[in-house]
């Protein structure tokens, strides 16, 4: 083979690999579209592509519409393709998604910002700050 055939056959390999590539691409974009229509429930938390964050309050299949309540007395309603993404996904049994479980006792021991900690009086079983070696008597 001569200079020129070379790389001729090298310009088509790498153009078939590109075209692959981003065909690939856009099975895997059309995927998670699918998926996150699919997941589109009443009760759910969505963003829309222009940064509007609402809840899902009814859907329209027929003619591609979803009504969001963006806040507590004004609704909107926008197309299926205007959602951004999913925020709060909503289960199949109507309980609401929110990424990791919440776990009451932990949630309830951690002071949320700004509140003051009573340190006087500790819970049974917990250890003060205060408590340290030098202050109970031991000697290093």
């Amino acid at each position: 083979m001569d200079a020129n055939t070379t790389q001729l056959l090298f310009f088509g390999v790498i153009i078939v690999v590109i075209i692959a590539l981003m065909f690939r691409n856009g099975r895997k974009r059309q995927r998670t579209a699918a998926e996150m229509t699919a997941g589109l429930r009443p009760g759910a938390e969505i963003m829309t592509s222009g940064g509007i964050f609402g809840t899902i309050t009814a859907i329209d299949e027929d003619e591609s519409k979803i009504t969001l309540r963006t806040g507590p007395t004004s609704e909107i309603t926008i197309h299926r393709q205007a959602i951004g993404r999913i925020v709060t996904p909503v289960a199949d049994d109507g309980t609401v998604l929110n990424g990791e479980p919440v776990v009451l006792e932990d949630a309830a021991a951690d002071p949320t910002f700004g509140e003051r900690v009573d340190l006087s009086k500790p819970e049974p079983g917990t250890a003060r700050p205060t408590d340290s070696a030098a202050s109970k008597g031991v000697s290093e």
